[in-house]
């Protein structure tokens, strides 16, 4: 329904006043059409009844007139509220792009370190799982005996080729009594060669790491200073040769925890060792014992090229007395020729005054 330019509801509130006016008026006039004769008071309440109408009417006009104000500020509240809206929707969606394409690069910048360590996990578990397979080989050869010694004279061989010239020792030599020594150093006697020989007390050595009690810690002990003791004694038995070899010789282990173990819990056997002459040593204390006898063998190789050396200082000396003997004839020879050259000049110099004093005369003919 418009009413005013302005268009409303059949319900609306002032759609409902204008019928309800309209109903009134529409009353008063049926009213005054049924009285042929009005009196006074109706046509006074007809006039106060029109001048309400007419008070309705422009009530109407100024209800009419503010709801076109307030539907105005409705739509431009409205306009503005899009616009504002429209602005922010704006910078929150610049701003989710600039946020999304940040995540997005430090994402990818991480899926790439992520990628790198992964890389490099991979290559570590990889070498990891060679190192494994490295332990469980070692593992396994030193699990057996045989295996367990090839390995302590491959090590003690790997150490006395580094520290001796290949001349000064022997590998797997065999002795007078007919043992084999894994390593026979060549001393001069004395003291004369001496014998190095691998020994590995692994077993012992392992049991006592896995002791947990008093009980079996002094168990494993009790077993592992009988077999050093066994390796001490055979070493001493069997490469201690009168005569033959020094009187002594070295007990290898080819293990530098053995060695910590044995110096710091068990010094009794170090000192038996020492008592029946076989000294105990690590694959670092070995390297210093090899070069002490390098420079020992150095020095007694040199003195054995004193004699030598002596003999040639005595021809050199002889060279050069002949030496001197024919400078001393040729100091002779020179000093003739210098004579000789003199006494030439000096003959040479009369010859010529001669011939000067013939190239003077004057040839006169003889008178009559």
């Amino acid at each position: 329904m418009t009413l005013f330019g302005q268009n409303y509801h059949w319900t609306s509130p002032e759609v409902l006043i204008l019928c309800g006016v309209l109903f009134l008026l529409v009353l008063g006039i049926f009213l005054t059409l049924r009285a042929s004769r009005p009196s006074p008071l109706m046509l006074q309440e007809m006039a106060w009844l029109s001048q309400r109408v007419q008070g309705l009417a422009e009530g109407q006009e100024r209800l009419a007139g503010g709801l076109t104000h307030v539907s105005e500020s409705q739509i431009h509240s409205q306009t503005s509220m899009l616009k504002l809206m429209e602005t922010r929707l704006a910078e929150v969606q610049k701003g989710m792009i600039e946020t999304l394409q940040g995540t997005s690069i430090r994402t990818a910048r991480s899926l790439g370190d992520l990628h790198q360590r992964l890389e490099t996990i991979d290559k570590a578990q990889a070498n990891i799982e060679k190192l494994s397979g490295n332990v469980l080989s070692l593992q396994d050869i030193l699990s057996n005996k045989q295996t367990r010694g090839a390995f302590g004279e491959i090590q003690l061989h790997d150490i006395v080729s580094k520290a001796l010239p290949p001349d000064a020792y022997t590998m797997q030599a065999t002795l007078p009594n007919g043992r084999r020594a894994d390593c026979l150093i060549h001393l001069p006697k004395p003291p004369g060669p001496i014998v190095i020989d691998a020994k590995f007390p692994l077993e012992a050595y392992e049991a006592l790491r896995r002791a947990d009690n008093p009980r079996a810690v002094q168990e494993a002990s009790g077993a592992f200073r009988t077999s050093v003791r066994i390796h001490l004694r055979a070493i001493a038995e069997r490469y201690v040769l009168d005569g033959e070899t020094a009187d002594g010789a070295l007990m290898f282990l080819p293990s530098e925890a053995v060695y910590a173990e044995l110096h710091a819990n068990f010094p009794e056997l170090v000192r038996e060792g020492f008592g029946i002459r076989v000294w105990i040593v690590s694959p670092t204390t070995c390297m210093a014992t090899l070069n002490t006898i390098r420079a020992v063998l150095k020095d007694v190789r040199m003195k054995e090229q004193t004699g030598a050396i002596r003999r040639e200082m005595a021809e050199l000396a002889r060279d050069l007395d002949r030496l001197g003997d024919r400078v001393g004839n040729l100091d002779r020879h020179f000093s003739q020729a210098v004579r000789d050259v003199e006494e030439i000049r000096t003959s040479a110099e009369k010859a010529g005054k001669r011939a000067r004093r013939l190239d003077n005369f004057d040839f006169e003919e003889p008178q009559t």
